[in-house]
């Protein structure tokens, strides 16, 4: 049916606790860990309704693998703007796409002062050793593993001259530290490179523009980081004039009279290498990159301009034919001369969650990508695929009704291809108004397991497996 899509913009405010979950299939024994998850949770804040897919509240689905038994926890995350929420009835900072319901005073403080929300939706990260929700902004929001219970903050500026991190930070395994990028702005907006370890906090580089571009995520090899500077981004005077007008992040995005272009950074030195010109492109979430001769290779998903973030709207996605951006896994080739950048298409989209054999493969070739696809008229991808690179020829899996979230690649222990071990996604299970676990064989892409929830979620972002013994993030 043309609207079961609309099941995923619906909000859950059940929550359970430690659940165990019927397994239909098997699960393999190797396959030991938790898989967290975060996304929406709920869609209104007393009786407003949030206008963009990135407004929601906040919510953990969390699952405990274990001798092929699986337990499932969901839980709200406390945030400020949660128990704002639950309290007043209102919103309480400016969120992309729904302004702050404060008075006008407060409101322009907020935008003076840079109160961002702490309404951590986007993923999931261990930080400082600690299990934390993340998005963009200034805090982390630290859980409880087990319970999934909202425990403490996490300042994430300390040491880096930033208004807010990004929500999609890098490990970098051989330097065991976490490598971001922290925003500032001001009359020019700078990004921070920085890690942090066990050692503290180091900035590699600071990069200012003249304009506000908008990023979401990065590149990043051993020896290189690579920023994506598109003209697509914020108008920061319409933006500051929200706080009295009620615009929003989402009225303020616009298009730069610009070309595009790559910022290539030695991590060890701090220097740029390259600043290679590129058509404009919007980007959310790069698959990976690695030197090739003398030039990178970044693999990444592309739309056509501004419209990957203004048609999000909830509205939009709601409709029985939405107007959904295009993203097409990509291969762009930057030369370190500084060069213009190369670009084909590996796979036409609707594609998007590009996730690899991470960390194991990041910085350097690799032969699969996992992602999720919508192959009809859908706001939420219709299927999973395992895409072989560069040549484009995917297996995928599908199932009438279901919306798969974004794969997880978990590598099974001692495995010598690079598909050797699972692949898991949180299926939407439209018709049956339920979610489950799903477990796909990531050789073969042939199912294995299911574990089905005892109720429906609405459709999540980003996620992290963690493998008991050995707790290395599985993506960026």
């Amino acid at each position: 049916m043309p609207t079961q899509h609309r099941r995923g913009f619906e909000t859950q405010r059940e929550t359970v606790a430690g659940r165990s979950l019927p397994v239909e299939g098997e699960i393999p024994e190797w396959l030991s860990g938790r898989y967290v998850q975060n996304g929406p949770g709920q869609f209104e804040v007393g009786e407003t309704a949030l206008r963009h897919w990135f407004d929601p509240l906040a919510m953990l689905r969390g699952f405990r693998i274990r001798d092929g038994e699986v337990a499932y926890t969901n839980r709200f995350v406390r945030s400020r703007d949660f128990e704002f929420a639950r309290e007043y009835g209102r919103v309480r900072t400016p969120f992309p796409g729904t302004p702050a319901q404060r008075p006008v005073w407060r409101r322009l403080w907020q935008a003076l002062t840079g109160e961002f929300p702490d309404n951590p939706i986007i993923g999931v990260a261990r930080i400082g050793g600690e299990l934390a929700a993340v998005t963009e902004s200034p805090v982390a929001l630290t859980i409880d593993p087990e319970t999934l219970e909202t425990t403490g903050r996490i300042d994430l500026t300390a040491g880096v001259d930033a208004d807010l991190t990004l929500g999609h930070p890098h490990y970098d395994p051989r330097r065991e530290a976490l490598v971001n990028l922290g925003v500032s702005y001001g009359r020019k907006t700078t990004f921070t490179l920085f890690r942090r370890d066990g050692a503290g906090v180091e900035t590699t580089i600071r990069l200012p523009f003249d304009d506000a571009p908008y990023v979401h995520s990065f590149a990043l090899t051993d020896r290189y980081a690579v920023l994506p500077a598109m003209p697509f981004g914020l108008d920061l005077p319409s933006l500051l004039a929200g706080a009295v007008t009620g615009r929003t992040f989402l009225d303020a995005f616009e298009r730069f009279d610009r070309d595009g272009e790559f910022v290539v950074v030695d991590r060890e030195t701090g220097s740029v290498v390259a600043r290679p010109r590129v058509d404009p492109f919007f980007v959310y979430h790069h698959a990976n990159a690695f030197p090739d001769g003398d030039e990178l290779v970044v693999d990444l998903v592309a739309y056509p301009d501004e419209r990957a973030v203004t048609d999000l709207t909830l509205s939009n996605l709601r409709r029985a034919s939405p107007s959904v951006p295009q993203g097409d896994l990509r291969r762009y080739r930057l030369p370190l001369d500084g060069s213009r950048a190369t670009g084909e298409t590996l796979r036409e989209g609707h594609v998007e969650f590009p996730v690899v054999d991470y960390p194991r493969r990041l910085g350097e070739p690799y032969d699969h990508v996992y992602v999720a696809e919508t192959a009809d008229k859908s706001s939420l991808p219709t299927r999973l695929a395992k895409v072989s690179v560069p040549d484009g020829g995917a297996a995928t899996w599908t199932e009438d009704g279901a919306f798969p979230g974004e794969p997880m690649f978990v590598r099974a222990p001692d495995a010598t291809a690079d598909d050797e071990g699972v692949v898991l996604s949180l299926v939407l299970d439209a018709e049956a108004d339920r979610s489950f676990l799903l477990v796909l064989d990531a050789a073969t892409f042939g199912e294995l397991a299911r574990a089905p929830l005892p109720h429906r979620l609405p459709y999540g972002f980003h996620g992290q497996f963690y493998a008991d013994g050995d707790p290395v993030r599985s993506m960026a």
